[in-house]
Formats: C-alpha cells, structure tokens, sequence
C-alpha cells in the first residue's frame, strides 16, 4: 500500500487493484506543484470526493472527464454530477459499502458542511461524510473535514482501521488537541497522517500537538506533497 499526499485533504491511495484519488484539489492549491500534475493521476481508477466544498472537490470533474473513471461520493451530488457533468458516479449514502474492485469503500458519517459555489449563493451537495477503504483485513480511516464524534466509536468497532487520515488543521475542522483525544479515545490506529493543515495560514502548520497528545506506539507520519509513504 502506498499514500501519497497532494497537499490540504488530497490523497493518492495506491491499494489492492486500484489506485484512487481521495479529494482530489490540485489547481489552486498552494502546497500542489502544477507540474506533478500527471504524476499524481497516472493510473487512477476512482475518484473519491467527501463533500462539495471546492478545497475537496475542486479537480474532480477535470479528472474524471480527462481519465474516464468515476467519482465515489454522498448519492446527492453523484447524481447532480451525473446528470449536468455528464461524468461516470457512483453515489451511495452513509453506512452504505461499495466495491472497486477488490477494495471496499464505506461512506461513514462526517460533522461539517457540503456545498459549491453558485452564481445565487451556496449550492447544497449532499451531505458531508468520511469513507473506509479496505482490502485484504487493512483499514483506512479517512475523516473528511469533521469535529470528533462520539460516532468514531462505532466506526472503529465496526471497521478497526489501523491508519487514519486525520483533518487537523483547525478553524473548519478539529484541531490537532482534538484529533489527538479522537485518536486515543476511540481508535487504535497505528499510524496518523494529518491533513488539511499547513495549506494556510489560518490552520495549523504543525502536527506536533496530535504527537505529544497520543499515547506511545503510534506512528505520526507528517507527510510531504508528492512524497509516497509505503505502509
């Protein structure tokens, strides 16, 4: 398994048979390179998108349509996507399972906002969520932009994954104290790779605090744009 950071939530998740982009926003983004822009694509085979806020799912249409792969996503904005886009989705709800292939996806629930910008004012996408991705007993907790819930105690009875993709940066979502108290109340994660940090001034630029707030024995792994992380 290789995780590949693209900068703020984005992720390139090589797993089992597929290769999937996890909120994929890489024009405009501040901490993306433009020019690794095929690197990071090359080979995708789903595109997974957590919410409709631009800093998620900004390229994701541009990817799909470029690749010719669906987008994975809350039912609401898949079909929206499908109808006016034209793209390939697949749109399910929360607590619902889809497979790609032999990797497992699960839709998990979120605490946050979902919408674009339109020309009257905020356009409604659906509901924000988290997803599980699985393949061969390994678990991946990605958290979408979210606050903690007492829901993530029922996701890790119910999954147990053992890598998490904390959101971590603050002001829109939990912070590092907070994600740290998620972890070690409700999860048994191995490794921690925070995200939506550093891409702005305005949230954090340090993991230090998820560190120093964990027990021993979990790895925090800070990641580096377009750097693989094998795990």
């Amino acid at each position: 398994m290789k995780i590949t950071w693209l900068g703020h939530s984005g992720f390139r998740i090589e797993i089992g048979d597929q290769v999937l982009l996890v909120d994929p926003w890489l024009s405009g983004n501040p901490l993306f390179p433009e020019e690794h822009r095929a690197e990071a694509i090359k080979g995708a085979t789903h595109i997974l998108v957590s919410h409709g806020h631009g800093d998620h799912s900004g390229s994701a249409l541009d990817i799909a349509a470029e690749l010719n792969i669906p987008i994975v996503g809350i039912y609401d904005l898949m079909n929206w996507w499908q109808t006016t886009q034209g793209v390939q989705t697949v749109g399910f709800n929360k607590g619902g399972t889809v497979a790609l292939g032999n990797v497992n996806v699960t839709l998990v629930n979120a605490v946050h906002s979902s919408s674009l910008d339109g020309e009257g004012g905020p356009i409604y996408t659906g509901s924000e969520a988290g997803f599980m991705i699985e393949h061969d007993d390994r678990t991946i907790y990605f958290s979408g932009d979210t606050d903690v819930t007492a829901d993530m105690e029922i996701f890790n009875d119910l999954h147990k994954p053992e890598i998490g993709l904390l959101a971590a940066g603050g002001y829109f979502t939990m912070d590092m104290k907070r994600a740290a108290y998620a972890a070690r109340k409700f999860f048994d994660f191995k490794t921690i790779i925070p995200c939506h940090y550093r891409t702005f001034p305005i949230l954090e630029q340090s993991a230090e605090e998820l560190v120093q707030g964990l027990p021993p024995g979990i790895n925090v792994i800070e990641p580096e744009v377009m750097q693989p992380i094998a795990l």
